[in-house]
């Protein structure tokens, strides 16, 4: 799709840049096409002809720019997967959907000399 756009932007170049020589140097080049003078009508086939050639140009590069970003959202999405993925094997402890796991009590008793607190409400 880029190399049609390329082509196609070529063309309308070689097409305005044909016309803009052909009408700087109409008094030689005119007599050549048997054409006598400039006409409203060949001014508009012209013109027409152009446009059509600037819309196609211009369709093919908003194909060629939106096939590029759907291929940078593809790859980024793919990248996020594997940094996830790598992530995933550097910290296998932390995981968000694991179960918490309930934290153990001291199996020996504690061996300071504070009672322990006793809440009292009257």
């Amino acid at each position: 799709m880029k190399k049609l756009h390329q082509i196609l932007q070529i063309a309308l170049l070689v097409y305005f840049g044909a016309f803009l020589i052909f009408f700087v140097a109409f008094e030689t080049l005119g007599g050549l096409f048997g054409m006598e003078e400039i006409t409203s009508d060949s001014m508009v086939t012209i013109i027409l002809i152009g446009m059509i050639f600037f819309l196609a140009a211009w369709g093919s590069s908003y194909a060629a720019y939106s096939s590029l970003s759907s291929q940078i959202k593809k790859m980024e999405s793919e990248t996020n997967a594997l940094k996830a993925k790598i992530y995933d094997f550097e910290h296998p402890a932390v995981r968000p959907n694991a179960p918490a796991s309930k934290p153990t009590k001291p199996t020996e008793p504690d061996q300071s000399k504070i009672p322990p607190r006793q809440n009292i409400t009257e």
